[in-house]
């Protein structure tokens, strides 16, 4: 902090620092004036925190640098130091913003007093000074996630209005029965070199969207831009004047997305609809019209509910050929995978039309049909399963991730112009299907060894008790897959497998004459001798001892 002192007697300059321990007070700087215009002039130059000044002065006096203080508006805390007990004076201390009025001689604790109460409330200003700045920067942050929120909500709920009503007249002039036209903006619509970009944070990817937008409709309060928090593709525009502007404002924004981004992007026009109440069926005709674009062909990157309907034509269903796709999996063979992808786009280019619609449709197709893939791996499906996990752990680990679990696992790549390239797919699926066949058979490979290994282990320790719940946890397996697994791979259940080690091993002891048959049966894992014997003659055909005389 700084303070000015400002008395017309140097020795009373000199007396005030004197009785006072200023860095107690957290004062680092000391600045002295013997006049009121001198006192001004520094005020303006160091802007010291607290002034201490003397009432009678030549030039200017007390009264006057007070009441320029007072009319300037500098925040600075104002003690009166003064050798006249003038009921005048005291007055104009109190009337131009004086905290305290003390009388010369100068008494130290007085002063302290004074200084005390003049820093406290400085501290106690700047405090609050910092709590509202972090209070508003904490709302300007979270505003636009606000409003994200409310104009989203408001497609789908009219009623949420209510809650909002007023700050949405404040902030945007809206309010209810003016006329609003909402504008859907596909980001999946960019160029595939943003998409890649983005992949790993979408929420930017929307930030940019919506202040590029925005830059375009906030300034003339046109309309307002944010992403739509119920769809994971889609940015909302808001428009409420002048509408006969609308397509020639979506044109600049789009110019304005593709020098900030190097992209263009799809957008689906609403009609005009009284607000909030209509703001659901315009953005129902904007998604409407943008989800049945026919992205074989570009022609407009702007479609209203206006747009010619599409000839209808039965699409093939990507289910219809899940048979050929699976075989050509399981035969891990590259040219069986591509003949397969090779027969579904043959049937997919003969379409005149392909709309987002289609492309959501097939996509659906797709994932349920690698969630089934992925459930045969783990063993719940035709060909038995690996590695022991239930099915819905295994579709969602590896490349065999479910789309539930946030997998995107077949793609419909767009070219630089939002054309969907047929060929870019084709290549896609066949990598995507070839890599499927690789860890398929790899895991299948190493779901076999893991077969072998339990085998192993029941050679090595046949001869204590040994549980298939012991098993289970030495392999980190469940008791349920194991016992399937087992069976398919030495066909004989592992119970039996552990018999057969377990009898095999006694045959060879009991050519010993020196080993009772209690010891034999204790020696091979049976703790109970009868038990053993009747496992023996199950086996065997006859009993441990007449094993032992033939």
């Amino acid at each position: 902090m700084k303070v000015l002192i400002v008395d017309d007697e140097r020795h009373v300059r000199e007396a005030v620092k004197m009785l006072v321990d200023w860095p107690a007070f957290g004062i680092g700087e000391i600045v002295e004036a013997d006049n009121g215009d001198e006192a001004i002039r520094l005020i303006g130059e160091k802007r010291p925190d607290i002034v201490i000044t003397d009432m009678k002065m030549p030039v200017r006096d007390g009264c006057d640098l007070l009441r320029w203080i007072q009319e300037s508006g500098h925040p600075v805390r104002r003690i009166v130091i003064s050798g006249h007990d003038d009921f005048d004076l005291v007055r104009s201390t109190m009337k131009y913003g004086g905290q305290d009025y003390l009388l010369k001689p100068i008494d130290q604790e007085e002063l302290a007093e004074a200084l005390r109460k003049a820093v406290d409330e400085l501290r106690r200003e700047e405090r609050d000074r910092l709590l509202s700045c972090k209070r508003s920067m904490e709302m300007n942050r979270f505003k636009p996630a606000y409003w994200d929120r409310i104009f989203s909500s408001l497609v789908s709920e009219p009623c949420a209005y209510a809650a909002a009503s007023d700050m949405l007249k404040e902030e945007f002039g809206l309010k209810a029965g003016d006329r609003c036209q909402v504008v859907v903006m596909s980001a999946l619509s960019a160029a595939p070199a943003v998409l890649e970009k983005y992949e790993r944070n979408r929420d930017l990817l929307f930030f940019s969207l919506a202040n590029v937008c925005n830059e375009f409709l906030r300034p003339d309060n046109l309309g307002f831009a944010c992403r739509h928090w119920s769809s994971e593709d889609e940015l909302l525009i808001f428009c409420w004047n002048r509408f006969a502007e609308l397509q020639s404002l979506l044109v600049r924004i789009n110019d304005g997305l593709e020098l900030a981004l190097g992209s263009r992007f799809d957008f689906g026009i609403g009609p005009a609809a009284d607000f909030p109440q209509g703001a659901g069926d315009s953005y129902a005709a904007a998604r409407a019209a943008l989800r049945q674009r026919n992205l074989l062909e570009r022609r407009t990157r702007y479609f209203g509910p206006g747009e010619p309907p599409k000839p209808a034509v039965a699409a093939p269903q990507a289910t219809d050929y899940e048979e050929r796709f699976r075989i050509a999996l399981l035969s891990r063979s590259e040219a069986e995978i591509r003949a397969a992808v090779a027969d579904w786009m043959r049937a997919v280019a003969g379409l005149p039309v392909i709309t987002p619609e289609q492309l959501d449709l097939w996509r659906m197709q797709f994932q349920a049909m690698q969630s089934r893939w992925a459930r045969e791996l783990a063993g719940g499906g035709r060909e038995g399963g690996t590695l022991g996990r239930e099915p819905e752990e295994a579709a969602s680990s590896g490349p065999y991730r479910d789309p539930a679990h946030g997998a995107a696992p077949f793609a419909f790549p767009l070219d630089a112009e939002g054309r969907l390239s047929l060929s870019l797919w084709e290549q896609e699926l066949n990598a995507r299907l070839a890599a499927l066949a690789a860890a398929w058979g790899g895991e299948r490979q190493k779901d076999n060894n893991m077969m072998r290994e339990i085998a192993r282990y029941i050679e090595q320790n046949y001869n204590r008790e040994l549980t298939l719940q012991e098993i289970a946890g030495q392999f980190h397996l469940s008791r349920e897959y194991i016992s399937r697994r087992f069976k398919q791979e030495f066909g004989e259940n592992l119970s039996d497998f552990l018999e057969r080690i377990r009898i095999g091993k006694a045959k060879r002891l009991l050519r010993n004459p020196a080993l009772r048959i209690a010891e034999v049966a204790n020696m091979v894992g049976y703790a109970d001798e009868k038990y053993f014997s009747k496992v023996f003659k199950k086996l065997e055909g006859q009993s441990p001892n007449r094993y032992r005389k033939g």
